[in-house]
């Protein structure tokens, strides 16, 4: 086990793109770390060169203390796991979990017993003997996770490694891993663009766009004090509302208009967000949590906490319903909402022309709205979401000044 650092690192290619840029990050010794953001973000760029497999531009990459940024892979005594299992067909379990070993010159014995033990770890003592084909996709995942664990080496490096998975799978193997790097306690830097998988597995994870870092924290730091718009539309699913909002110039009597509606906010409002006071006046971008809204209809709504439209879609999940609806607010276009649109798939476009905003809420399924109802659904006020308009930045701090995306605590 190790230490993993990476220290002011960059990554340019010959044809001038930067994947890259002055990535800060120290994960502790038995950390599990993990590596989020949309494609093309540079976060397998950023784990590949942990790894040895693309060269350094910039910065330095230390594993246990040493400098490797001219260490080759293979001396790196590091593990990846891939999204594609590459699995030896011809060979048993058995083979393919210490064929690493095997080329190493380690004695069978040795490596009959770093096999079992592996195998026992990963409830594959029963399969040593079968071949790849006859595995399922989950067993084979664990078969290359095995490959890794043989090796015992000072951190493992995994990219993307249950994208292959149907859904089912995936919840269940994200179970094992997370218990699996628990009891090995091996440092762990793990890649994916499932936020919610990040969200599961890591004891800190690390948001990034376009190649920079935009937060690292724990989990729920990050869901409740997301250090900007990019990181609070692309943690939470489904995701945050965002939408444009005027907050009124009474800081006795602090008041948030969207749309056309009124929300009185709580004293408390202020007194959390202090940098929140030099923007009364002024319009910002307001978040709401899709859960910090419930049906009006099935608890004491206060007037001055609700916001009333119609129902466009609603979708029963059991053991809440989503109920989207719009309110006519202007909708957030700023070079985050931007990114996170492409990543959805969504219509930039569309939103820069639509004079409405489409939100969201997470009810009761007691709730008795149905499509074309009428809707008012009361907000948790107090639980709102503040960021400049200008700068994204999450509204908190003191003296009117927005909080900064990364500080130098969440860097380690």
């Amino acid at each position: 086990m190790a230490e993993v650092a990476l220290s002011s690192v960059g990554k340019v290619y010959p044809d001038g793109t930067r994947a890259v840029t002055d990535l800060n990050l120290a994960i502790a010794d038995g950390e599990f770390l993990v590596l989020v953001g949309p494609s093309g973000c540079g976060k397998t760029t950023a784990l590949r060169m942990v790894a040895g497999l693309e060269d350094i531009s910039e910065g330095e990459v230390t594993i246990g203390g040493r400098v490797v940024n001219r260490v080759p892979a293979r001396d790196r005594d590091v593990a990846m796991v891939f999204q594609s299992y590459a699995l030896y067909p011809h060979l048993s379990v058995r083979d393919n979990i210490g064929f690493g070993l095997s080329l190493r010159k380690v004695p069978k014995a040795e490596i009959r017993a770093k096999v079992d033990r592996a195998a026992a770890i990963l409830g594959l003592g029963e399969h040593l003997n079968r071949k790849p084909r006859n595995l399922s996709g989950g067993q084979r995942q664990r078969v290359a996770m095995g490959r890794a664990i043989v090796r015992e080496p000072q951190a493992f490096l995994m990219d993307e490694p249950l994208s292959n998975l149907d859904a089912k799978l995936r919840v269940q193997m994200r179970a094992e891993i997370a218990r699996i790097q628990r009891d090995l306690g091996v440092t762990t830097v793990y890649v994916t663009h499932d936020q919610t998988e990040a969200m599961t597995l890591g004891d800190r994870v690390a948001v990034m766009k376009r190649g920079e870092l935009q937060q690292v924290a724990p989990p729920q730091e990050l869901y409740d004090r997301p250090a900007n718009l990019f990181v609070a539309g692309f943690i939470g699913s489904p995701a945050m509302n965002l939408l444009k909002g005027a907050l009124a110039d009474d800081a006795e009597n602090p008041r948030l208009t969207v749309g056309g509606q009124t929300l009185a906010l709580p004293p408390e409002v202020l007194a959390a967000r202090p940098a929140l006071r030099g923007y009364l006046g002024r319009e910002v971008v307001v978040g709401i949590r899709p859960e910090d809204m419930e049906d009006a209809e099935l608890t004491t709504a206060e007037d001055g906490a609700t916001l009333r439209s119609t129902a466009d879609l609603v979708e029963a999940m059991g053991s809440d319903v989503l109920v989207h609806f719009a309110v006519e607010a202007a909708q957030v276009v700023t070079e985050d909402t931007k990114e996170l649109a492409r990543d959805a798939g969504t219509d930039v476009l569309g939103a820069l022309e639509a004079p409405r905003t489409d939100l969201v809420a997470r009810l009761s399924p007691r709730t008795r709205v149905k499509v074309g109802d009428p809707v008012t659904v009361k907000v948790d006020t107090g639980r709102l979401h503040f960021f400049d308009i200008d700068g994204g930045a999450a509204i908190w701090g003191t003296g009117g000044a927005a909080q900064p995306s990364v500080t130098q605590e969440d860097q380690g």
